[in-house]
């Protein structure tokens, strides 16, 4: 199953990111696809939002991963893993420097978010979210959901989309 969502502006990135994050489980590996500019940061960013997680989510680019542990006064009970591969894929296998970073270690407690990630931490779970964004010359976006595996097609029916969703 594939839900595709109209987002206008950067800020509605923003506040689907919020709903996708209260649907997040521990355990769960989002990985995120599109071009430089697409929004994928502005998505985590929602995503930490909807998950109650303690201070800003800010892209990971040059430290290549971030723990933002649950604010329990902001209604967290999740880790969130927000992982950058953008700069990684230069060995020739990626997946050995995925490995590097251990997320496999997290991965089972926490809600693992990977920008660039495709191709390179699929491995990591059984079943994860493939989330693509394109980028219109408008300024607006597009995300493109799909589940792999697990439960997925059921969670992401009950997902509160925008008004401007469409299948």
């Amino acid at each position: 199953m594939t839900v595709r969502v109209l987002l206008a502006e950067l800020a509605d990135t923003h506040e689907f990111g919020r709903r996708l994050g209260r649907l997040l489980r521990r355990g769960d590996l989002v990985v995120l696809t599109g071009p430089l500019g697409a929004g994928k940061t502005a998505l985590v960013q929602g995503i930490g939002t909807g998950l109650g997680v303690r201070g800003s989510v800010t892209s990971p680019t040059f430290v290549i991963a971030r723990v933002h542990p649950p604010d329990p006064d902001r209604g967290g009970a999740l880790t969130l893993v927000h992982a950058d591969a953008y700069r990684l894929g230069d060995a020739a296998d990626p997946r050995a420097e995925i490995d590097d970073l251990d997320l496999d270690a997290d991965v089972d407690e926490a809600v693992t978010v990977v920008e660039w990630g495709e191709g390179m931490v699929e491995q990591l779970t059984d079943a994860y979210l493939q989330v693509r964004l394109h980028r219109a010359d408008d300024d607006s976006r597009t995300a493109e959901l799909t589940g792999v595996g697990a439960d997925w097609a059921a969670r992401l029916a009950t997902l509160d989309t925008p008004r401007k969703a469409y299948p």
